[in-house]
This record gives C-alpha cells, sequence and structure tokens, in this order.
C-alpha cells in the first residue's frame, strides 16, 4: 500500500481543520483553511477571512470558513463523501438520474436544475450561498484554460455573472493527472471542514483498491475503450487527457487510445465505427446504452458487444472514496472477462 500523499498540505491545514471538523451544513460555524493554487494556504476561524485561489488564478474570498456551499454535482459527491453537506447542486444530470449519487445521502440537497446550465437563480439565491464550486476543463493536452469561456455547469458568462452576484464562484480544474486532481478536491474539502481521519480511511481505500487493479490489469492483458455514443457516432476518450483515465493507465489499466486526432475525444461516424476495437467496453452512462449500440449495423458485432463485454462508465467522482469503489468493480470486471483481440 503506497504512503499516504498529502502530508506537505495537511500539515498546513492540520491544526485549523481539527478545531474545523463540523460537517458542512446551515448551522455549523467552526473555523477552517483554505489551500490556494500552489496547494497551500493560511487557517481561517469562523471570524475570519476563507481564501482559495483557483484554477483561473482567481483569489475567492469569503469573510468566514464558508459554511453553505453550493457544489456541482461531480465535486458534490466527493463533498459528501468526505463528510461534508452540500446546500444545493447542479450539473449535467439530476441526483435521481446521475447513479453516481444512488448510495449517498442527499436528504436536504436542493436540485437546481434539471440540467446543465439549468439553474434556478431564484431558488439559489433563497439558498443564500456563501461559496459555489464548480470545475473548469482545459482547452487542450497543455492544460490551457480559456477564460473568456463559463466555468463548467454555467450556459454562458452571463449566467455565471449573475451566480457570481449571489455568491463567489471557485473553479477546480478538471485536467492533468487524476491524482494530482483528486489531492486537490481532498485539500479543498478538508478546508471547508471535513474531518482529516476521514479522507485518510478513504485514501487507505483508495490505495488498497489501486494496487488490487494493477494487479488485476496486468495478469489479465485486456484493452478497454471508455466512450459515448450517440446519433452522430462513436466518441472514444483520450485517455492521456481524462484524469481517471490517466490514473489508471498509470496503474497499468490497457486503455485503448483512439486514432482520430482531437483533443479530449476521437470521434468516430457510424460508417467508421467498426474501427472501434477492445476487449471490455466502458459505456457512458448518457448517450446511447447497450440497446442501442446492437442497433447499429456498423458496432453490433463489436467482440466487447457481442461478449457482453461492456460495463457502465459513470464518470466516477474525483475523490478516494469514490474511485476505490470504481476501481474495486473494475477490477471485478477485468476479472470476469475475457481476451478478444
Amino acid at each position: 500500500m503506497n504512503a499516504l500523499r498529502r502530508g506537505p498540505v495537511r500539515t498546513a491545514l492540520v491544526t485549523a481543520v481539527a478545531v474545523a471538523a463540523l460537517l458542512l451544513s446551515g448551522c455549523s460555524g467552526s473555523g477552517g483553511s483554505a489551500p490556494d493554487g500552489d496547494a497551500s494556504g493560511g487557517a481561517a476561524t469562523a471570524d475570519t477571512a476563507w481564501t482559495y485561489r483557483d484554477a483561473t488564478g482567481t483569489t475567492v474570498r469569503v469573510d468566514h470558513r464558508p459554511e453553505r456551499v453550493v457544489v456541482l454535482n461531480d465535486i458534490a459527491i466527493s463533498f459528501i463523501e468526505y463528510g461534508l453537506r452540500p446546500v444545493g447542486t447542479f450539473g449535467q444530470l439530476t441526483m435521481a438520474k446521475d447513479a453516481r449519487f444512488d448510495d449517498l445521502d442527499t436528504d436536504g440537497i436542493t436540485q437546481l436544475g434539471t440540467g446543465y446550465g439549468d439553474i434556478d437563480l431564484e431558488q439559489l439565491a433563497a439558498l443564500q450561498p456563501d461559496l459555489v464550486v464548480t470545475s473548469v476543463y482545459p482547452t487542450d493536452a497543455k492544460g490551457t484554460i480559456d477564460e473568456s469561456q463559463p466555468a463548467y455547469g454555467f450556459k454562458d458568462t452571463d449566467q455565471q455573472a449573475q451566480v457570481e452576484k449571489i455568491a463567489p464562484v471557485a473553479q477546480v480544474e478538471w485536467g492533468g493527472k487524476g491524482e494530482d486532481v483528486i489531492e486537490h478536491i481532498a485539500d479543498l474539502a478538508e478546508s471547508l471542514g471535513a474531518r482529516q481521519s476521514t479522507v485518510e480511511r478513504a485514501e487507505q481505500r483508495f490505495d488498497a483498491a489501486s494496487d488490487r487493479l494493477g494487479q488485476v490489469a496486468e495478469d489479465s492483458d485486456l484493452s478497454v475503450v471508455s466512450m459515448y455514443a450517440d446519433g452522430d457516432g462513436v466518441y472514444v476518450t483520450r485517455p492521456s487527457d481524462e484524469p481517471t483515465l490517466q490514473m489508471y493507465t498509470s496503474f497499468g489499466v490497457d486503455f485503448v487510445d483512439p486514432k482520430p486526432k482531437g483533443y479530449y475525444w476521437g470521434v468516430y461516424s457510424w460508417e467508421n465505427a467498426g474501427q472501434v476495437t477492445g476487449d471490455v467496453i466502458l459505456l457512458s452512462q448518457q448517450g446511447y446504452q447497450v440497446a442501442d449500440l446492437e442497433k447499429q449495423p456498423t458496432f453490433a458485432d463489436e467482440p466487447a458487444l457481442v461478449a457482453g463485454q461492456v460495463h457502465s462508465w459513470t464518470f466516477p467522482a474525483l475523490d478516494y472514496a469514490s474511485q476505490a469503489d470504481y476501481m474495486t468493480k473494475l477490477a471485478g470486471w477485468l476479472e470476469d472477462s475475457r481476451k478478444l483481440s
């Protein structure tokens, strides 16, 4: 098992977090601390400012540790796993339709809107949030952040500006190395009151699961395709551009790199969908599902599809607990699959 990764940052946080270990809720009020973009930050108490330098280089300030936080669903999952309680969430899917929330306690969390960019501003204002947390995707493999574009989850910059009038918005970079993103979100969660012991227990599960996944991947020697499909074709994820897949690749999983050029996706028209091959398919929980793929003449005889070696790609949240759960499932799928190519 790997040693805990976050010692240097945790040292800066531990004093404040020990004092400020209440759950994030409308009635909690103890202190905390916040990392900045360099994973270092100053301590904050209930009476002093909380600061956070986000992915755009903006320093977000709140005059106390934020207690009422609205969070993009991808990050809300991680906060809940670490024992925090957001007051609201938004994103591409509602909590009811997002399989990642199935085993989580979402009682008391308000769903703002029903789809991407659908945020009820009046409902948001009524929640009286101290902070809104979302993500931002790089626009290329170099990690470029286009600050002229809205953060993820907002339909446009006008909507983002309206949200910022209600509460400051902090953006977390969703790119680069998966483990770096996980560590950063864990640090952010601790700065908002997550218990250090909760994060550490999740990290230990993560280490055990990653060790097992690596061993199974080595023993099975299977290729894996991560993909989304719709009426326009098949979108194969480029593993180096997706933080979770990058991380699994570093653990030894052999992900198929799409041939079509492009950042994040390699796009195959349905006429060329037969070029997509792999022993195991991880199929996005959005878009076409197995029954839809079986109706496509150019894909219906794809070996992994015929063999039933297709599993849901839920885009597991980038926290130690969510990743431990998904890696455990993935290791089991690989163990139960056979070589097809």
